[in-house]
């Protein structure tokens, strides 16, 4: 066995966000101190994906002594990825337990230690004793990791579990070329069709396009210079684009709302493009995702009739502290959470004629047509024909993600929008995200689409407070 092999030590924490993550270690061994195991029963009972996860692992576990049996399991068990579950790498290694007492470090562990100091105590003493492979303890506890550089033990944070090493790596959704674009792509055949321009450009080597990209040419602004385009078709050969529908002041409209700049403006072009069944909108707060998302939602589904109604639901993270259990039905629960939502109604139903009796009708109506759930209770749902809008989506992990996705059924049109840098739930970091996840795997698929807001709307109060605090 070369040096080169290593024995990664995982904490608690590392199994319950990822319950595959032994998995995840190619040719090297994994081991797991008792106290783990003690941590893992403590935590199985409830309803919670952490609780979910726990007794994932516990299965894994079973499953792999069942096969393998659990006579010498000093000599470890071999990690055969279950079925089901796609690994980059078809090599593994193998499972180790603490199967024997070691003697702890002296100067580490006192009585009624926390189990941080157990876990790194045995990593320690692996260290001591092994003499073939390289110790690593691998938790989601920075200050573990603190601890663990004190003592000279190699330490790093679980990464398999994220999108991109960096978050500034993500996919904007957006791009601005200057004339020379025009040099670059000589071959363009142009033509009209349904009242839109389109341009076929022939493509050359290397070049990086995505379907539904929005891409700006030039100086769109000048009076006839530049042009502003989403790409519409993506093949080996050629690209096409299509102009976009300008939504800019003194233009078109969606409910009465105008886009205040040019990412905006996009992103109305493809909430309101029937084609594109999933939409990411990343943006601070203020940008206008919410509005513009509602906004778009009512025109399909009051005007044009492509949708029966629209569906809201956000992950139920406190900013602060919890006010505790809340009475009423679900959407009386629900609520308090969406006040994002009424406030962009109440934008949104201001009737020129009609005084307060008009709003009042049109806010019954839209009462029908608007409803608010809990994401506890989707799993195995199927949604049909609905509008659906996932808020604050930079809260929700990625197999959260996947469940609410997993939910749209035919001529369903889901829009995820949120600030990866306004993140409140445990152990979710920019680039681990289910938000993420969902801007990075869905950009290559050409019925989905994504867009950056850059420019706060709010107020010059706000644009300040977000520059300055």
């Amino acid at each position: 066995m070369g040096k080169n092999k290593r024995l990664y030590v995982l904490d608690t924490n590392v199994l319950m966000h990822d319950p595959t993550s032994m998995f995840r270690f190619e040719e090297h061994d994994v081991f797991l101190p008792m106290i783990v195991l003690e941590e893992l029963d403590a935590a199985k009972k409830g309803l919670t994906e952490v609780a979910r996860n726990v007794r994932q692992v516990s299965r894994f576990i079973g499953d792999m002594m069942s096969a393998q049996g659990a006579t010498r399991l000093e000599d470890g068990l071999e990690l055969l990825v279950p079925h089901g579950l796609e690994l980059p790498s078809s090599t593994h290694g193998h499972l180790y337990f603490q199967t024997r007492t070691t003697e702890t470090h002296p100067s580490l562990l006192l009585e009624g230690s926390i189990a941080d100091n157990e876990i790194l105590s045995t990593a320690l003493a692996l260290q001591a004793s092994e003499t073939e492979r390289d110790i690593v303890l691998v938790s989601k506890d920075i200050n573990l990791r603190i601890k663990a550089a004190i003592f000279d033990l190699p330490a790093e944070d679980y990464r398999n579990d994220r999108a991109l090493d960096d978050v500034d790596l993500l996919y904007k959704g957006l791009v601005i070329e200057d004339d020379s674009f025009w040099q670059r792509y000589p071959e363009v055949d142009s033509w009209s069709e349904n009242g839109s321009t389109y341009y076929r450009i022939k493509r050359i080597a290397d070049d990086d396009w995505y379907p539904n990209q929005c891409i700006v040419i030039g100086n769109a602004n000048a009076d006839g210079e530049g042009i502003e385009a989403i790409v519409v078709e993506v093949r080996h050969d050629f690209a096409v684009l299509k102009l976009v529908t300008d939504y800019l002041a003194g233009k078109n409209a969606i409910w009465g709302i105008q886009a205040r700049n040019r990412e905006q403006n996009f992103a109305m072009n493809l909430l309101m493009d029937p084609e594109i069944d999933f939409v990411t909108l990343l943006g601070q707060a203020g940008t206008g995702k919410t509005l513009l998302t509602l906004a778009a939602g009512l025109a399909l589904t009051m005007d044009e009739k492509l949708y029966t109604e629209i569906i809201v639901t956000r992950a139920t993270v406190s900013i602060g502290e919890d006010i505790g259990f809340l009475p009423g039905t679900e959407e009386e629960k629900m609520t308090p959470w969406m006040g994002a939502l009424t406030d962009n109604i109440e934008v949104l139903t201001q009737p020129e004629e009609g005084g307060e009796w008009g709003r009042a009708a049109t806010n019954d109506l839209l009462a029908h047509r608007i409803k608010v759930r809990s994401m506890s209770f989707m799993r195995g749902r199927t949604f049909l024909n609905r509008y659906v809008i996932i808020d604050e989506a930079q809260n929700i992990t990625p197999k959260q993600m996947k469940a609410l996705l997993t939910r749209a059924g035919p001529g369903t049109k889901m829009i995820c929008i949120g600030n990866v840098a306004q993140i409140d739930t445990p152990y979710l970091t920019e680039t681990t995200s289910g938000l993420t996840f969902a801007v990075d795997r869905f950009k290559q698929w050409e019925h989905s689409a994504h867009i950056t807001l850059q420019r706060g709307e709010r107020s010059r109060l706000a644009d300040f407070a977000s520059e300055a605090l």
